[in-house]
């Protein structure tokens, strides 16, 4: 089939290749001409394992390509996927009005049957709002034309998204007809050949189930972080907690674990949301509003860790961060809590030496105190101490001798519970991790 994204963001780009890969003849669109053009030469805007080379391959192949002319890519598709951003508002509610303006483009120029389906991460009711908001342009144009809305939301895990896509738990169709159906049915049809795992729901329940879904996640990792603090009060390790709880088929061992909290574009954005959604319908959602609030204490409570360890005084205090996004396998800042305890620590008259494997530094607007090196060891030289902040691959066995020989001191820091207590204790270490 052809199909249309609209936006050439994270979601627009990975909907846009795994669809590509299984055949469909794709038109990716986007107003910024600048990154058109870039991704016509195959460079990737963001980092995603996998993305590259699947971008690359299917336009090779010609399933895929690139343009910044709407009329055009309105005209390639009776399919219109809308994936572009839906940022937070002051007030916590997302901002939906990309995803209006690309339903205005649609309307204006549409000559026949669309189905327009939102990906983008919306609020309830906003698959109704721009059902009227497309026809309402269609009837002050004099047009008599068909068209459906549905939602399709996304469920993909950054650092993963091309297998959660092409491998889905579930395929989410909020839709109005049997119509609307049977083509997305069609279109994803190859996604679940040996297990059917399409559910079809009315919108606005489609439209929710996004941001239950990462509100629940988010709850078991609040959940555990408030553990991990009792834990330390108590002389229990969360890690064994963790391990026992998880195999408990009812709860099962996925976002269990402890750390310095989520971060990423997503479950922050989502879950403020979210709580607007409901304080607008006068719910109060106060388990949502407490994990919340853990999430926003877990990166003080890691943070006051350090300052504790060097007597509340951190002024010319020079620490080496291993980790800048918010999880491996990412280049995503936004919301990181790496970001948030380097800006204290910042704050606090302390000096960051710091090392990610993927981030590009030009993002890195830290200030004079901030140093960032492209090599992991080099960034401990002369440090006060190690901060583990995100857990890449290439950080969980390193050398420990090493890292003693340029450390001033031998302490580190773990906001991600990678490392043995015992070993690193046995080699001298004065090691911190959460929970243990």
């Amino acid at each position: 089939m052809k199909l249309t994204i609209h936006g050439t963001g994270y979601v627009g780009l990975v909907t846009g290749a795994c669809l590509a890969d299984i055949g469909h003849e794709v038109i990716c669109y986007d107003t910024d001409s600048d990154k058109i053009q870039k991704l016509n030469q195959g460079i990737i805007p963001i980092y995603e394992p996998g993305l590259e080379k699947l971008v690359r391959d299917n336009s090779l192949k010609g399933n895929i390509q690139f343009s910044n002319n709407i009329l055009e890519s309105i005209n390639h598709s009776n399919v219109q996927f809308i994936a572009v951003g839906t940022p937070a508002d002051e007030d916590g509610s997302a901002d939906i009005e990309s995803v209006k303006e690309v339903a205005r483009s649609i309307a204006s120029r549409m000559k026949g049957y669309k189905l327009i389906v939102t990906k983008s991460t919306v609020p309830v009711g906003s698959g109704e709002k721009l059902k009227l908001l497309i026809q309402d342009i269609l009837d002050k144009e004099n047009k008599e034309i068909n068209f459906d809305v549905a939602s399709n939301p996304e469920f993909l895990k950054e650092g993963s998204a091309i297998n959660d896509f092409m491998k889905p738990d579930r395929i989410v169709l909020g839709i109005q007809n049997k119509e609307s159906e049977s083509i997305l049915n069609q279109i994803y049809s190859p996604f679940v050949k040996r297990s059917y795992r399409i559910i079809s729901t009315s919108i606005e329940s489609a439209e929710l189930s996004k941001y239950a879904a990462n509100a629940m996640l988010a709850t078991r990792i609040s959940f555990m972080n408030e553990l991990s603090r009792l834990s330390e009060k108590v002389n229990a390790d969360i890690e064994e907690v963790r391990e026992i709880i998880g195999k408990d088929k009812r709860i099962g061992e996925s976002f269990l674990y402890s750390g310095l909290g989520y971060g990423g574009s997503c479950f922050p954005k989502d879950l403020k949301a979210l709580n607007r959604i409901a304080i607008d319908k006068e719910i109060d959602l106060e388990v949502l509003q407490s994990v919340m609030r853990v999430n926003d204490s877990q990166k003080i409570f890691f943070f006051n860790k350090i300052k504790n360890k060097f007597d509340s005084n951190l002024t010319n205090k020079t620490f080496a961060f291993w980790g800048l996004s918010f999880k491996p396998e990412t280049d995503d800042i936004r919301q990181s809590p790496s970001i948030d305890i380097i800006e204290k620590l910042l704050n606090e008259g302390a000096f960051v030496r710091a090392f990610d494997p993927a981030v590009d530094p030009a993002k890195l607007e830290l200030g004079e105190n901030f140093s960032y090196f492209d090599n992991q060891y080099t960034a401990l030289e002369n440090a006060d101490a190690l901060v583990i902040a995100t857990e890449w691959k290439s950080f969980w066995q390193p050398d420990f001798n090493k890292i003693a020989a340029l450390l001033k001191n031998k302490i580190v820091f773990d906001g991600r519970n990678i490392y043995d207590t015992k070993n690193l204790f046995d080699q001298g270490f004065d090691y911190e991790s959460i929970g243990r």
